[in-house]
């Protein structure tokens, strides 16, 4: 019963859908405000029929109906309720459900925002958001549908959303069990965030396309879609964030982060997407990059759709992407189709996009926030010529030839060295004009202190060249944005009369955008250090230890002591631990219990690390294997990973730099639009 009432609602909001893109356009062109109102309400229905849907495949997977396919896939009686429900977005057809729910709930918030001012984009962002939603409900009502049963047909069990002729409904008695991977904290909240991250650019690329359209080629469209954009890049950030940590404590192989094609998909529109919000500030301020603003947020939006199709599409071998699935042609062609829509439409309005002033020198804030988008723009190059070189060469030469981590970092290396220079100069130079000598005199104390610290590290630390060029620049950005706050506080200080950290709170709450963003780049500074901490002076070993055996690496001796196995009936799960003595120089620090958890439902391993975690490194342990009998020896790979906190450390702040930066003070759609429409200029609206 749930499992057709589900699917039929899905099915009516497939139509009111479609209804919505139908009456919108109708409206739009006919000048139907009436016609307008019918599409925006049936956009605003499509939430709770889409969540009616959502909540009756809940039920499905929290009651272990295994009768219906998904849940046979990713659920079993041995896991909690709390799994259970996030097997909702676990598996390929729950998650594209969850991808139209979300859809479907920030293209209502959207639009119940007041619309008089800017009543002729309405139609045109809900026939943008609702031909997505579409697309993806139309997946899943017609190829990835969550709410097939099993029907016992002739002797065979098959999957159909509708009985057979002659077929009785089969029910099997446990289900496969979510992917032990999956069940892991972090990917509980990993995928949402990704996810959110993802809709939420449907958004600002709904209104670019509505401002397109309409020929509203002022910054009005920004300014309305700035806070999506800033929480779209939290979401996005944050999730993978998220994904590293993840990766970090269940892949076992000592890293957060391995250059996996999946995680290049979500990293690519994280890419554009911070250019985005770089470039969007220099068409407030000085009317500049416009044709740069609504190349990069259609690109944001194209690779947020390829990105899906990546992972769903069984294209690409990852531990990430979903099995293949018939559905990846139809991606491809929706990306394509947008992405040529959306072109055709910035061509067509080219010259309305000019510039309305010049950049007279090359090392102002808007020449340098220019260069910016182009390192941006080089590193997503690189990686989408990486992700989409092994499939043209099957496609050309019959061999997938993969493309691993030393091209990325040698191709990047240089590309974020120079972002992070650009971080510690762009804070120091001055709107329309700048000069070496006055960027010059703003940041010589800043580059000496950073010298001092980097020639300390040189005699303390390490002779790397590599890693002091890191070193460097890290401590050049903190030091140039350290004086940039202390300067502001204290020329408030001396106007208003306040003490230094009234003055200072007082300026960063009037200023939210620029200091949150200042945050972002000590937020950024600090997970550098973790970065050149792993990448440069991780350190590894590995072997096969007997009882009471040590192996020693980097100042640590690891002691191998005994282990355990024992099966836990109520999880189903099997446990085998080691537990290994830590040593420094000598001194005990403790023990860490490295483990294997054998999952019987879905018949697949999970590795845990044993990890003591401190500012200066991690030591982390993998139990590799093992002989039933725990005297005969064991095998461990052992990882030092020097700094790696740092990373951690730093995205916390950057999560707290973009809260600040996006925190409500006035609504940006009050502020004066910069630019009105040219005399003559046309509109689809006039």
């Amino acid at each position: 019963m749930f499992a057709e009432f589900g699917y039929g609602i899905l099915v009516v909001a497939f139509l009111v859908a479609l209804y919505s893109v139908v009456a919108a356009i109708y409206g739009a062109t006919n000048k139907s405000a009436s016609l307008v109102e019918s599409a925006r309400r049936a956009m605003l229905l499509t939430f709770p029929l889409i969540s009616i849907a959502a909540a009756s495949l809940i039920y499905l997977l929290v009651n272990d109906h295994y009768e219906v396919s998904f849940v046979y896939e990713v659920t079993s009686r041995s896991m909690p309720t709390y799994l259970k429900i996030t097997a909702w977005w676990g598996g390929q057809a729950g998650s594209l459900v969850f991808w139209s729910f979300l859809l479907s709930a920030f293209a209502s918030a959207v639009t119940l925002r007041k619309w008089e001012r800017d009543i002729e984009f309405l139609p045109w962002v809900i026939v943008v958001c609702s031909v997505t939603l579409i697309f993806f409900l139309g997946l899943v009502i017609f190829y990835e549908n969550p709410f097939t049963r099993f029907w016992l047909v002739g002797g065979n069990v098959e999957p159909h959303m509708f009985a057979p002729l002659n077929a009785t409904l089969f029910t099997a008695q446990d289900g496969q069990g979510l992917n032990p991977l999956l069940r892991h904290p972090g990917m509980v909240i990993h995928p949402p965030m990704l996810y959110l991250g993802f809709v939420s650019y449907v958004i600002p690329y709904a209104f670019a396309m509505a401002a397109l359209i309409t020929g509203r080629t002022d910054d009005r469209w920004i300014r309305l879609t700035r806070r999506w954009s800033l929480w779209a890049w939290l979401f996005l950030s944050f999730g993978l964030v998220l994904g590293g940590r993840w990766a970090y404590d269940v892949l076992g192989w000592g890293g957060y982060w391995g250059w996996d094609p999946v995680e290049i998909a979500a990293f690519m529109p994280w890419l554009t997407g911070t250019a985005f919000l770089h470039s969007v500030m220099i068409q407030e301020k000085r009317g500049l990059l416009k044709h740069w603003n609504m190349i990069l947020v259609i690109l944001t939006y194209s690779l947020v759709i390829f990105g899906t199709f990546l992972t769903r599409s069984g294209v690409l071998s990852s531990v990430h992407a979903f099995a293949n699935s018939p559905i990846g042609p139809l991606f491809m062609g929706f990306v394509s189709l947008s992405l040529i829509v959306s072109i055709a439409l910035v061509i067509w309005r080219w010259p309305d996009l000019q510039s309305e002033t010049e950049m007279k020198s090359m090392l102002s804030r808007e020449a340098l926030f220019l260069l910016n988008n182009l390192l941006f723009m080089s590193i997503l190059v690189v990686c989408f010529w990486g992700v989409i070189f092994p499939l043209a060469s099957e496609l050309f030469t019959g061999q997938k030839i993969t493309v691993g981590p030393p091209f990325y970092e040698r191709a990047t290396a240089p590309l974020f060295s120079a972002l992070l220079f650009l971080m510690a100069v762009a804070p120091l130079s001055a709107w329309g004009h700048s000069t070496v000598q006055t960027l010059g005199r703003a940041m010589w104390k800043s580059a000496v202190a950073a010298s001092i610290v980097t020639v300390i590290l040189f005699f303390t630390y390490t002779s790397k060249i590599g890693a002091l060029i890191g070193f460097f620049l890290v401590t050049l950005i903190l030091f140039v944005t350290f004086q940039e706050f202390w300067r502001g506080a204290r020329a408030r200080q001396k106007v208003q009369g306040e003490n230094f950290f009234t003055a200072l709170s007082r300026l960063m709450g009037r200023n939210r955008r620029r200091y949150g963003g200042y945050i972002i780049h000590i937020s950024m500074a600090l997970m550098a250090i973790g970065i050149l901490g792993i990448e440069i002076f991780q350190t590894s070993t590995q072997g096969l230890l007997a009882q009471g055996e040590e192996l020693e690496i980097a100042g640590y001796t690891v002691k191998y002591r005994e282990l355990a196995s024992w099966d836990d009936a109520g999880k189903g799960v099997n446990f085998t631990r080691a537990t290994v003595d830590i040593y420094e120089n000598g001194i005990y620090l403790g023990e860490l219990n490295p483990r294997i958890d054998y999952y019987f439902d879905s018949q697949q391993n999970m590795t845990i690390p044993g990890n003591r975690s401190t500012f200066r490194d991690d030591l982390y342990i993998l139990l590799v294997d093992w002989q039933p009998v725990s005297n005969m020896g064991a095998t461990f790979k052992i990882y030092v990973n020097p700094l790696v906190n740092w990373l951690w450390i730093g995205s916390l702040l950057f999560l707290v730099g973009i809260i600040f930066a996006a925190w409500p003070d006035h609504d940006p759609a009050e502020e004066p639009v910069r630019n009105v429409r040219r005399v003559g200029q046309s509109s689809a609206a006039d």
